[in-house]
């Protein structure tokens, strides 16, 4: 193993976006039973040490491995094109007019019925968002695209769990908890 080596190469993985979470989660596990410090108790504290930075850094290639839109970011990042989230908000007008109905939405929802047809319409636009960053990533290798594609995931998934605290506040006021 080589600390370098970036988190698909540390998996033994190909590089793209679609992956076999149960195959990442095996190999994870895989990786912390070889790296565990406890296997180093007999060469001494610098062999431990060492183990704990290669499990430290096993635990931060399985997180973004295994988190589609940590993937995403990671997959555009690798290829030369970064996210720039912080700096750089700017989204299709399209994209922004359909985040505000979704507020709209949200804001106007009163009940339990009307939350879960929003967050199902949520949750499609989710899977549509994930769908598109696989194509442009693993077919088109269009990685600057993709970048847009993945910052609208963001904006999807936070607003998703937006809707998501809401239903949980309707149904503590309506269960009286």
């Amino acid at each position: 193993m080589n600390l370098q080596s970036n988190d698909f190469e540390l998996f033994g993985l190909v590089p793209q976006f679609e992956q076999d979470r149960d195959a990442v989660d095996a190999r994870w596990k895989d990786l912390q039973r070889e790296a565990h410090p406890d296997r180093f108790a007999a060469q001494g504290g610098a062999a431990q040490r060492v183990a704990m930075q290669w499990s430290v850094r096993i635990n931060e290639a399985y997180r973004r491995l295994k988190d589609p839109l940590k993937r995403a970011a990671y997959l555009c990042e690798l290829h030369g094109a970064p996210l720039n989230a912080e700096d750089n908000t700017a989204m299709p007008g399209a994209f922004l007019m359909q985040q505000m109905e979704w507020r709209e939405s949200l804001d106007d929802a009163g009940n339990a019925v009307e939350l879960d047809q929003l967050s199902a319409e949520v949750r499609s636009a989710r899977q549509a968002a994930l769908q598109e960053c696989a194509r442009l990533l693993d077919v088109a290798h269009d990685y600057p695209t993709a970048v847009g594609q993945v910052r609208a995931l963001m904006f999807i998934e936070r607003f998703a769990s937006d809707v998501e605290a809401k239903i949980d506040r309707i149904d503590t006021a309506e269960h009286g908890q």
